[in-house]
């Protein structure tokens, strides 16, 4: 007979987080971004890896620190991804070669970049045109396998399955901004269906590049606020002008609450509860009317067995556009009424800018450390309120507050919305 202390009100296993690992403009590891963000710091600055010099936007969170072969967006993920997973299996106590639990990786969308077509390009046939025919020639030209993992959406999973042992095909998602968040919740419901008691989540993206930035400026969202990067990212302010594009990981290693106190694991907190909702509103855009993300946040609280009293703070998706904050405000004020003017809602892209396909996964981190230090960390750069958004935003200086649940959410475009609930270890 299972013991009820570590099964949650619906009878299922409660999931433990017992390994984190984190990177960020900010630095490599978790205890270094945890110093600055308590310091209020930004990581957003002018970016040096490419000419920037004809881009609207030169500004962003790029982690140029690591080190990688190439710069293309599959080699930084890669090395992000790593980094990350590296840190978090390195604390939770399991072999580092025989995890034995799935792996589920949340990573930007493979396609050939320019450095891959120019190359292309240059060991075509020799035709005047380019042409179908010419192109598959080329490629046949290219080394085989720098070029397939170049190329290919599988190659670092399978990689981190083969470094770290995973068990089952290692799965690679991509659901926007949500990514991250997602890739937690497959983790999740595998440990809550009985398939396995350990679970791998990771959420990395490297994808800053000269062309992501051309994309994001035609889609006006995007800052320009070149001369002052760390000012750039202004979340829920009024002269807020776009989000900053960035680069990170995040890792998480999830397990039953059973196991990991009969091992005797350090925990980091309790993964509660997983909503999701999408619509088909615009490629890009949410629906204006916030349904989506209303509808992820309710099912998120359902999922935890909570009610909208549940919640003692919240980890805002909060990108700094102005369409993207009113409609967060709209669909926490919606959930939680008048209540919502007294649960501090921060956001970590106002220091570390928007690292899209690891934003969920990052910010899960944080919301973890923030209930493990009793301490939240602070919305920067709020110097002039929106009065349209009355929302507490842990102005300018991190607090402390002994929080028990967090609402961590991603709103990703094409309304792939994603939202966790994170909670103290309760042992």
């Amino acid at each position: 007979m299972r013991n009820e202390k570590y099964l949650d009100s619906f009878g299922r296993p409660l999931v433990a987080v017992t390994g984190v690992g984190l990177v960020t403009s900010l630095g490599l590891g978790k205890d270094i971004n945890w110093r600055q963000l308590m310091a209020g710091s930004s990581g957003i600055h002018a970016i040096s890896r490419f000419p920037t010099e004809t881009l609207n936007t030169r500004i962003g969170g790029t982690v140029e620190f690591l080190q990688s072969e190439n710069n293309d967006t599959q080699t930084v993920t890669r090395a992000l991804a790593f980094a990350a997973a590296d840190e978090a299996l390195a604390e939770c106590g399991f072999p580092a070669d025989q995890f034995g639990g799935p792996l589920f990786l949340a990573a930007p969308p493979v396609e050939l970049e320019w450095p891959q077509r120019l190359a292309l390009a240059a060991n075509r046939n020799i035709e005047k045109e380019t042409t179908y025919k010419s192109l598959l020639d080329a490629a046949r030209t290219m080394e085989p396998i720098a070029y397939f993992e170049a190329t290919q959406f599988a190659t670092i999973a399978d990689a981190m399955a083969d470094r770290y042992g995973s068990t089952g095909v290692p799965i690679t998602l991509s659901t926007a901004c949500a990514s991250g968040a997602t890739a937690i919740q497959l983790g999740v419901e595998a440990i809550r269906r009985g398939e396995t008691t350990r679970a791998l989540a990771v959420g990395a993206d490297g994808s800053t590049t000269a062309e992501a930035l051309i994309r994001f400026s035609l889609l006006s969202a995007l800052s320009t606020q070149n001369e002052f990067p760390q000012k750039a990212s202004r979340p829920f302010s009024k002269n807020r002008s776009g989000f900053v594009m960035s680069e990170g990981a995040a890792a998480l290693v999830l397990e039953t609450l059973e196991s990991a106190v009969d091992r005797g694991a350090e925990i980091y907190g309790l993964v509660l509860g997983c909503g999701d909702k999408a619509d088909d509103f615009h490629r890009t855009r949410t629906s204006p009317d916030g349904g989506p993300a209303i509808a992820a946040v309710r099912a998120a609280l359902s999922d935890a067995g909570l009610d909208e009293t549940g919640i003692d703070y919240v980890n805002a998706h909060g990108t700094s556009t102005p369409e993207n904050d009113k409609m967060e405000y709209l669909a926490l004020s919606t959930v939680f009424g008048q209540a919502i003017s007294a649960i501090p809602v921060s956001s970590n892209k106002s220091m570390i800018g928007h690292t899209l396909s690891a934003a969920g996964a990052v910010e899960a981190v944080i919301s973890l450390l923030s209930l493990k230090n009793g301490m939240l960390p602070p919305t920067i750069n709020y110097d002039e309120p929106d009065p349209a958004i009355p929302l507490d935003v842990v102005p300018n200086v991190a607090r402390k507050a002994a929080i028990r649940t967090v609402l961590s959410n991603s709103f990703g475009f094409g309304g792939q919305n994603t939202c966790l609930v994170l909670g103290r270890n309760p042992l």
